[in-house]
């Protein structure tokens, strides 16, 4: 386990853009649960909680890629720190930016656990026009952004596929709830957007 922990070599410069995405996320977390509501679903909604195994498990990934030693090099930055820094930025500036968009458009539908709500809307503006899961996907570049700032590269070699072992849970449990409630149109939907990539998946 050490030698697959073992980090490679990250730039403060890095890591520091990591922390500051990470708090920016934080706020656009904290945010959506505001908007949110109250976690029970109104009535006539469902609620699955069966969901929060795979919460677990997506967890499981990011702390294989977020747990061990760090590898600082200091010193004055090169280009290769400061690369390193601008792609965690970008990386971290798509997470925030799909999160936050994603969590805007649902509303009071997000939620961390799979639930509908008997005033649910199905939901097909924003980044749901293009994916079905955006915020899974934000999560994924997140976790690249966390591998990146902190050298874990070799994380990812269990971290992706624990990752999308639980994403793939959670998303059976809600695609099931979301076609108990909203049926045909539901299908629709999912026939023409794809789950997680544009076009492709």
């Amino acid at each position: 386990m050490i030698a697959l922990v073992h980090p490679q070599p990250t730039s403060p410069y890095a890591l520091g853009v990591m922390g500051l995405g990470f708090l920016v996320f934080l706020a656009a977390l904290l945010r959506a649960r505001s908007r949110s509501g109250a976690p029970a679903p109104a009535a006539g909604g469902r609620r699955d909680s069966g969901s929060m195994l795979g919460v677990a498990v997506q967890s499981l990934g990011f702390l294989a890629v977020g747990f061990g030693p760090l590898a600082l090099e200091l010193g004055r930055p090169d280009a290769r720190a400061l690369g390193e820094a601008a792609a965690v930025a970008v990386l971290m500036a798509v997470t925030i930016g799909l999160f936050f968009a994603a969590s805007r458009a649902m509303g009071r539908n997000w939620a961390i656990v799979a639930r509908t709500r008997g005033d649910h809307e199905l939901v097909t503006w924003g980044p749901f026009a293009w994916i079905r899961n955006p915020i899974y996907t934000a999560l994924f570049v997140f976790m690249l952004a966390m591998a990146l700032g902190f050298g874990h590269w070799r994380g990812l070699i269990i971290g992706v596929p624990l990752y999308w072992i639980g994403t793939w849970m959670r998303v059976r449990r809600e695609e099931k709830l979301l076609r108990a409630q909203f049926g045909a149109a539901y299908d629709a939907y999912a026939a023409r957007v794809k789950r997680f990539i544009p076009g492709l998946i």
